[in-house]
């Protein structure tokens, strides 16, 4: 049998095998997060494996940030919510390995975002709608500050991404506008801050009115103008290759 492309064919190491039991049974159980999983001892007989087995499955739930360990009396595993950090560390490596360039991360953007907007207009709250109308406020308020743009325009993007009521859309933006935070895009001049500004409001208006087709025209043509800004001003930062150590 042909093999998967990406996919290794190693056996899976015992350690992996009980963390995605461990994982299993949180959803069989109805745990959540802040809830804690048993004590060392009791997870030693119940999975019949040795400690250091049992301690690297946690180590790995914990980098996966699934939870947490706390140690010493009254400490142990507790569950946790991943968030989009894991996912963007993860798409990160496997870039990095494939030698791919920030480009490909823009161009992912650009493609996934004008779709997560027509979802957004159809399906977004009014809470969710109030968010986005600060965020698009206080970046007006602050254009000159470089940093409240770039906080205000994640928290637009992101804010979005939550609206189109679909959590891997959300996850996926949530890590892919992640990397672009990185200090190599951190210089933005005033006057296309002044353009995302504009599209940002046009985009909140199509959003407001729930029209789907506005909505993602509005995001295509905000997402092909910062596309075509950045090819201009910093391709030779488009071209580097992702590396984990880059977005720490």
């Amino acid at each position: 049998m042909a093999q998967v492309p990406g996919k290794s064919t190693r056996p899976e190491k015992t350690a992996m095998i009980i963390a995605r039991r461990i994982v299993a049974e949180v959803a069989e159980l109805g745990l959540r997060p802040g809830d804690r999983l048993p004590a060392e001892r009791a997870m030693l007989d119940k999975y019949e494996v040795g400690r250091g087995t049992l301690r690297e499955s946690l180590r790995y739930l914990e980098l996966s940030g699934a939870l947490s360990l706390k140690p010493g009396p009254g400490g142990g595993p507790t569950l946790e919510k991943p968030d989009a950090s894991h996912l963007m560390d993860s798409i990160a490596l496997l870039l990095q390995f494939e030698q791919a360039p920030f480009d490909s991360i823009l161009e992912a953007r650009v493609g996934l975002e004008p779709m997560n907007a027509r979802l957004a207009a159809e399906r977004i709250s009014d809470d969710q709608l109030a968010v986005l109308a600060a965020s698009v406020t206080r970046m007006g308020d602050n254009i000159r500050d470089l940093d409240v743009f770039h906080e205000t325009s994640r928290v637009f993007h992101d804010g979005l991404a939550a609206a189109s009521g679909n959590v891997l859309f959300s996850y996926l933006i949530d890590a892919l506008s992640g990397i672009f935070s990185s200090p190599q895009f951190a210089n933005y001049p005033l006057q296309h801050r002044k353009k995302d500004l504009a599209a940002h409001v046009e985009v909140l208006a199509a959003l407001t009115a729930h029209d789907p087709d506005r909505a993602e025209a509005a995001m295509r043509a905000h997402m092909e103008e910062m596309a075509e800004h950045l090819r201009k001003r910093s391709p030779e930062v488009l071209a580097q290759t992702v590396t984990w150590k880059v977005i720490q």
